[in-house]
């Protein structure tokens, strides 16, 4: 099968999203100028730099209430800061019930009984939880094609680690095991690992 996606694909549902998997989930925290909490989970996250450490996140939807798109990336171009947590799978059923549309003033802290705590670089508020979470300070917000398609990129300003999750030194994720996005509507998680030797090693 090939199809021109512009001219679209025949199939039931979008195959994209399937084929780029599985996809590392940033469950992105933002404070609005008026003080108001939201967090989303995006699954168009990853890293992208060692030194300085950076990362991104892209939202490609919109809601009425907000320019730029996504309330996150609003809240962002306001404030300039936000903080990603990593999503384990105990909190799938949380994280998914953040990912609903609702109006800019809804705390998804509080909507998903998350427990939040302050960052320590950045006036945000975090998952207090979470495995880990990343305090990024805003380097440049990028427009993509298509009318509502934003990436943001970060500088890693400060790192929280979850004590449990640090074993003889090393971040293991097989203590929390992360949650990952698939296609359409389905999930994975990291459970097991192996290892190879680069050729330079």
């Amino acid at each position: 099968m090939f199809y021109r996606p512009e001219e679209g694909h025949g199939l039931p549902h979008n195959p994209f999203s399937a084929i780029i998997s599985p996809r590392p989930i940033g469950w992105i925290s933002t404070r609005g100028k008026t003080a108001d909490d939201n967090l989303a989970p995006y699954s168009f996250f990853n890293a992208v730099a060692y030194e300085p450490p950076q990362v991104m996140f892209a939202s490609t939807s919109t809601k009425q209430d907000r320019h730029m798109g996504k309330d996150s990336v609003a809240n962002i171009d306001e404030t300039g800061v936000f903080c990603v947590n990593i999503v384990e799978y105990s909190a799938r059923e949380a994280m998914n019930a953040t990912s609903g549309s609702h109006p800019a003033e809804v705390d998804e802290f509080e909507h998903a009984g998350i427990r939040k705590a302050e960052c320590e670089t950045i006036d945000c508020a975090r998952v207090a939880d979470a495995p880990a979470a990343l305090e990024c300070r805003l380097v440049r917000i990028v427009p993509l094609e298509g009318e509502t398609n934003f990436m943001v990129i970060g500088k890693v300003t400060g790192v929280h680690l979850r004590e449990d999750c640090l074993k003889d030194g090393v971040f293991d994720v097989t203590t929390y095991q992360p949650l990952a996005r698939l296609g359409y509507r389905d999930y994975t998680r990291v459970s097991e690992l192996f290892s190879l030797k680069r050729p330079d090693d």
